[in-house]
């Protein structure tokens, strides 16, 4: 029997964990080693006094037909004929016979996709559509402006150096200006002309004007396009766990523990030990010391960075150590709050419990406020929501980096900027406040600058280590989506059963152009 350890119980994690212990397979033992005491990653559910918050939000949605039957079969779509569609928002059921969210825990919900943006004190549509909405809230000038600068985009094609000139080709430079510069320079604390084109690559890939009008049209002439023919920025659907991601992921660590896995949580591995181009044995901090932990197989989700400064023995040159030691991430925070009212009207036909808006985001471009997002849980799922009827709980995402002044305020400092914020821009007054509640998250994103252009010699050196498998979005340092993760964890797995060494199709999962969502 091989001993596998996996480093991390994100989505990676413990998808490569099933799949490989999946029809009772007893050639594995499986260890996953896991930082903290939460399963999930970023993809877990906090709860607080009752309410669950979905760190980032995550929409469960894919092109994969195997990702979506591997969730749909850990976790079966609603749909049953006494189930009161009416708390979801919706007037009929979606799939009669299918388990009763009232009666079932383990369900996964069937929601509308609703995202607007928060521009100049006005609410748009995302991605912006020409409709008379649209026009209105830019004014004619400004929408002119607008319709001439991508004319001269599309015929002056700027060289794509950079994540600035990726948007102006495929939006014009005033849309870029309005939409796109102050949020990505919000989200990466850096200006999108110091940040790589890979990125705009792998989130917003086929999303331009011309695939926003081009679905318009569909639209309206009466063709309707299966989700999995859409731009994902376009979809209008996506699955959703009754309790939050996290319900899922736990619901998957289960299965896997129930097919042999052991999960050690509190388990951070600080140094990994490399002998004659393979991996020996990891050593972790746990509550109860120092512990050694040895494998005959390495599966890696934790950050590239860490992972490559914590080798030692036959570790890697000093130049892809320096390399590894310049790549940069993103940090996270997110500030629940808990309001008994939002001053914002239901003006669109989605019927929602109390009538509040139908969105599951509000992108803030507004570059006033540090906010760069806020989430409404009860459109998510009532379920997330102690008091859907008479409350509102929605997240604040901050985007900072560790150790800087944001990620240093105490939890009461940092709740009332999110409150002051929000009372600019209109959303809420402070004494709608019933509850509040701050998490941090380290690492949430990869970053496409500094040393990100060396990231080929880094993958190239990983590559050397031939029992070492690295997944999912840190693991790879790539900005993923859950199913691109997942899909990661799935392709190492069966490179392990088929006995390979050959880490190209993991490596190669989210390097097509055509799908991804901007964020």
């Amino acid at each position: 029997m091989k001993k596998i350890v996996i480093i991390g119980a994100g989505p990676a994690g413990i998808t490569a964990a099933v799949e490989l212990l999946k029809n009772n397979n007893d050639e594995y033992q499986v260890v996953i080693l896991e930082e903290t005491q939460a399963i999930g990653g970023i993809s877990q559910t906090v709860q607080h006094n009752g309410n669950r918050m979905d760190i980032g939000g995550h929409r469960f949605f894919s092109k994969s037909d195997e990702v979506m039957k591997w969730w749909s079969d850990l976790m079966p779509l609603q749909g049953h004929p006494s189930f009161d569609d009416k708390k979801l928002g919706r007037d009929k059921p979606l799939n009669q016979g299918g388990p009763d969210p009232e009666k079932d825990d383990t369900v996964m919900l069937v929601r509308t996709r609703v995202s607007r943006i928060y521009y100049n004190k006005k609410f748009f549509d995302y991605p912006v559509r020409m409709s008379a909405s649209t026009i209105k809230n830019m004014g004619l000038l400004t929408t002119m402006a607008a319709g001439f600068s991508y004319i001269g985009a599309s015929i002056f094609k700027k060289k794509e150096d950079s994540l600035e000139n990726f948007y102006i080709n495929r939006f014009g430079k005033k849309l870029y200006s309005m939409f796109f510069e102050g949020y990505t320079e919000k989200l990466w604390g850096r200006h999108p002309r110091d940040i790589s084109a890979d990125w705009g690559s792998q989130r917003v890939k086929g999303l331009s004007i011309r695939a926003v009008i081009k679905d318009m049209f569909s639209k309206a002439f009466g063709s309707k396009k299966k989700n999995k023919e859409v731009e994902t920025s376009l979809i209008e659907q996506f699955w959703y766990p009754k309790y939050g991601p996290g319900q899922l992921w736990e619901t998957a660590a289960k299965k896997a523990e129930d097919n042999g896995a052991v999960i050690l949580k509190h388990h951070k591995v600080k140094e990994i030990l490399c002998k004659d181009g393979k991996i020996t044995s990891v050593v972790c901090d746990t509550p109860d010391g120092e512990k050694k932990v040895d494998g005959d197989i390495f599966i890696s989700s934790m950050p590239v960075k860490d992972l490559v400064c914590s080798m030692s023995g036959d570790k890697p040159d000093d130049e892809i150590i320096d390399y590894a030691k310049g790549l940069p991430y993103r940090d996270f925070v997110t500030v629940g709050l808990l309001v008994n009212r939002l001053d914002l009207q239901n003006k669109t036909d989605i019927k929602t419990l109390g009538n509040i808006v139908p969105d599951c985001w509000i992108y803030v471009q507004e570059t006033k406020v540090k906010l760069g997002r806020i989430q409404i849980f009860n459109n998510w799922s009532p379920y997330m929501v102690k008091d859907p009827e008479n409350t509102v709980w929605i997240g604040l995402e901050f985007f900072c980096s560790e150790g800087d002044d944001f990620w240093n305020m105490s939890d009461d400092e940092c709740i009332k900027q999110a409150v002051s914020e929000l009372e600019e821009m209109g959303v809420i007054k402070a004494g709608y406040v019933l509850d509040s509640h701050r998490e941090k998250v380290k690492k949430a994103y990869p970053a496409y600058f500094d040393t990100y252009s060396h990231m080929n010699e880094i993958i190239n050196c990983l590559d050397g280590y031939e029992n070492l498998f690295c997944i999912g979005r840190n693991g790879q340092h790539r900005y993923n989506n859950m199913d691109h993760s997942m899909l990661t964890a799935i392709y190492a797995a069966r490179a392990i059963k088929s006995g390979s060494t050959d880490k190209h199709d993991i490596w190669n999962v989210n390097t097509e152009k055509d799908y991804h969502e901007t964020k």
